[in-house]
């Protein structure tokens, strides 16, 4: 590949073909012309000088019309290019808790579930440079989107989050052990993880407070946000025939846990008892960790052979409608 100034040739070899038309042009000057290069009697009427006229003119528009073939075979373009940028970018992973409790409607006219997805995404679509990763978890943990800055798949995955896809639970030990797994080689100094429950530590096998000191020493910040109200709120319990039945129940949340969770990271304890608290807290996370990031911006081609291939297509037209006329260029 061969650039000149902004424009690239992929295939530059081909331009050494344009050396052959100056050769051509060499040997054509030493051949001597036929006798009678005429085929038409129009054409020899018109006087020797006229006939050579157009014999040059032919001549140059056929090493034209080759020339502007072998540069649009040299396939130019032009616009690609990878720019080095400084934004302020951080790694966070998003742990969201997909227990049966989320469905609480207890965030009127949406669930615990619904709204959380719903600030969200807001979250994401906020975001310029971080790299985001979605981990969703019950009484298990499963990555749903490794750390990207493909916000649109990202958002896809919020999307599809739905309590049921894991086993029903709430494991916030294994939610922060599979959360740090994914945060703990990012490049730079600044990852956080956001966990959202609901509840209280009932399944898995890791202790919270130890994947939380585990999570420190990767330098991961947690910051955990308790969902729900205080006192009452209707809880699924079960199916009826016409959907989930609902009961009143008292909202259990491990707040000294979560504290202490936070505590051990470096982060901070939240609890969101509405959709505006939620998104509240969401927004002063926004504003927490700020890190300058070095990212890469690739600029796409922009293939420029079609404007030689036009020109020599021009010049076959013309050189065949002259030709057509003048006769066979000797």
């Amino acid at each position: 590949m061969i650039s000149f100034g902004p424009i690239q040739f992929v295939s530059a070899w081909m331009l050494l073909f344009l050396l052959l038309l100056p050769i051509w042009w060499f040997v054509r000057r030493r051949r001597r012309p036929p006798a009678l290069v005429f085929s038409r009697v129009p054409v020899l009427a018109a006087g020797p000088r006229a006939g050579r006229r157009t014999t040059l003119f032919l001549f140059v528009l056929r090493n034209l019309l080759l020339a502007s073939t072998i540069v649009a075979l040299a396939r130019p373009r032009s616009g690609a290019h990878a720019e080095d940028t400084t934004s302020e970018g951080i790694n966070i992973v998003l742990a969201i808790d997909l227990s049966s409790s989320m469905l609480a409607q207890d965030f009127q006219p949406q669930n615990r579930l619904e709204v959380a997805k719903d600030v969200v995404k807001r979250f994401i679509a906020a975001r310029t440079s971080d790299r985001i990763g979605i981990v969703a978890f019950a009484a298990e943990a499963l990555t749903q989107v490794p750390l990207t800055t493909d916000y649109p798949v990202v958002t896809a995955a919020v999307d599809n989050l739905a309590a049921g896809q894991l086993e029903d639970g709430t494991a916030i030990g294994t939610a922060i052990a599979t959360a740090a797994n994914r945060l703990r080689d990012a490049p730079g100094r600044s990852r956080v993880m956001i966990l959202l429950t609901d509840g209280e530590n009932n399944r898995g096998s890791i202790d919270p407070r130890t994947a939380a000191k585990a999570a420190a020493v990767f330098g991961i910040k947690i910051y955990t946000i308790g969902v729900g109200t205080e006192g009452l709120a209707p809880v699924p319990v079960g199916r009826g025939l016409f959907g989930l039945r609902y009961e009143n129940r008292l909202v259990r949340i491990d707040e000294p846990l979560l504290s202490d969770i936070a505590k051990t990271t470096g982060g901070r304890y939240f609890r969101a008892r509405d959709a505006a608290a939620l998104n509240r807290i969401y927004e002063e996370i926004n504003q927490l960790e700020r890190e300058p990031v070095r990212t890469r911006t690739y600029v796409r081609y922009t293939e420029l052979f079609r404007w030689p291939l036009y020109f020599a297509g021009l010049l076959l037209v013309t050189e065949l409608l002259l030709a057509a006329r003048r006769g066979p260029l000797p």
